[in-house]
């Protein structure tokens, strides 16, 4: 027997704001029952379950995402993410277009923006 990822988990200061945030990220809504001020917002359609705790965030995190646009370059994804909130923690982008941007979302979990299939097919 196997198990299977249910949620991927993000403890956070505000669940309902965070859950918003990578809502619009991903283009995917939160639960239908998630209202401000909840403990619990969930993002179904990507497993992402955001619980308020009362810790701060301390320290790089152990898991990230890398995020990969789907209909747009990296340079505008960053741009994009940059207009909803996150913030540049780190640029590994190169002059060739190779490479990655680190991002933060609005309570400082980094993750990655790589680039599309399209870019990575024209070499």
């Amino acid at each position: 027997m196997t198990s299977a990822f249910r949620h991927v988990t993000i403890d956070c200061s505000d669940a309902y704001a965070l859950a918003g945030f990578w809502s619009e990220v991903l283009g995917r809504p939160r639960h239908e029952d998630d209202r401000p001020g909840d403990e619990e917002a969930l993002i179904e359609d990507a497993g992402l379950l955001f619980v308020t705790v009362p810790e701060a965030k301390k320290g790089k995190n152990r898991i990230h995402f890398d995020l990969q646009p789907q209909d747009r370059t990296r340079e505008e994804e960053v741009e994009r993410l940059l207009a909803l909130g996150a913030a540049l923690v780190d640029d590994h982008r190169r002059p060739d277009g190779t490479g990655w941007a680190v991002l933060a979302d609005p309570e400082g979990n980094e993750f990655c923006v790589e680039r599309s299939a399209a870019e990575r097919a024209a070499g």
